[in-house]
């Protein structure tokens, strides 16, 4: 959950995380995405679930070969599933939003707190392109056209 509701990781993201892609002692995940790769450093909270969860894993799965990091019942004995499957979205139906919505929103929940592009892209991995978007939109007066 916190790697899509702070970190804005879409469903391809988590899809494709390796479990070599955690690195606890560096405290950092590799994101790979088509083409590049995004950083995530870890904060506290993130450290933490990070943490638990590789316990939890290995105390259900100890000798599992699935080398994505999240896995689930079938995954974890089968690797011809899908490294998680479609059940992690439907985690967030009760709450009536969905993981894209989650994502665009703290996009622009941080947009709205830094008009930074830089930043924006440096956090979440983002071109500049949709940086630029986020900043204009939360930031209309700063980066409206000059009169001519």
């Amino acid at each position: 959950m916190v790697l899509v509701c702070v970190h804005t990781l879409s469903g391809t993201d988590m899809h494709h995380l390796r479990l070599t892609d955690l690195d606890l002692s560096r405290e950092r995940l590799i994101v790979r995405r088509p083409g590049k790769r995004h950083i995530i450093y870890l904060d506290e909270l993130t450290y933490r679930c990070a943490s638990a969860w590789l316990r939890e894993r290995h105390r259900r799965w100890p000798v599992t070969t699935n080398p994505h990091l999240l896995i689930n019942r079938w995954t974890a004995v089968d690797t011809t599933y899908s490294p998680i499957g479609t059940t992690f979205a439907r985690i967030f139906r009760p709450t009536g939003l969905t993981m894209p919505t989650l994502r665009q929103d703290r996009i622009r929940d941080e947009a709205f707190e830094v008009d930074d592009p830089l930043h924006l892209m440096r956090l979440f991995g983002i071109s500049s392109q949709t940086a630029m978007r986020y900043i204009t939109a939360a930031h209309p007066e700063r980066t409206g056209k000059l009169p001519r």
